[in-house]
C-alpha cells in the first residue's frame, strides 16, 4: 500500500502536532500538509481544533521566550476555515468515557478525540499512533501519509 492522501474536503480535526509542524515549517511534514491548508484556503475544507491546542502549541515558544512564534500560532488559529472549539463539560464527559474504555489514552488525547467525535469530523489528522485505538475516529497518521511508518 502506498502513502495515504490527506483530506482536501469535508470537516477535518487536526491534532496539535499538525499545527506545530505547519507553523514551525517541519521539513518533512510541512510540505505534506500543504494540500490540506490549500483546501482550507480555497474554502473546500474546514479544520477544527480544540482550545487545548493553545496549551500544547505555546509551551515551546514561551519556553524559548519567542514572542514572534507565539504570535504566529495565535494568528494561525484565527485564520478563516480554522475553528477553535471550546472545551465544554459535554466534551470532558465524552473524554472521560473514552478514557474508561481505552485506559492508555492520555487525558489531552481523550479531549482531542472527544472533540472530534462530538462535532462529527470526517477525519482526524495526527502523527500519534495511539489515536488508532479510538473507535469511530478516522485517524490519519502523517507518517502513513508520507510513507514513513515506523514499526509500532
Amino acid at each position: 500500500m502506498g502513502p495515504l492522501a490527506l483530506p482536501t474536503t469535508g470537516l477535518a480535526y487536526v491534532d496539535a502536532n499538525v499545527v506545530i509542524y505547519t507553523i514551525e515549517k517541519h521539513p518533512q511534514y510541512g510540505p505534506a500538509l500543504r494540500p490540506l491548508w490549500g483546501a482550507v484556503d480555497a474554502g473546500q475544507s474546514r479544520v477544527l481544533v480544540s482550545e487545548l491546542i493553545l496549551l500544547e502549541s505555546l509551551v515551546g515558544p514561551y519556553r524559548a521566550n519567542d514572542q514572534q512564534l507565539a504570535s504566529d500560532y495565535e494568528a494561525f488559529l484565527k485564520l478563516p476555515g480554522i475553528e477553535l472549539i471550546a472545551i465544554s463539560a459535554q466534551i470532558l464527559r465524552e473524554a472521560a468515557r473514552l478514557r474508561s474504555q481505552i485506559p492508555r489514552l492520555r487525558p489531552p488525547d481523550a479531549i482531542h478525540a472527544a472533540t472530534a467525535l462530538s462535532l462529527g469530523a470526517t477525519s482526524f489528522l495526527t502523527n500519534d499512533f495511539g489515536f488508532r485505538n479510538v473507535p469511530q475516529l478516522n485517524a490519519i497518521i502523517l507518517d502513513d501519509v508520507i510513507g514513513n511508518t515506523p514499526n509500532v
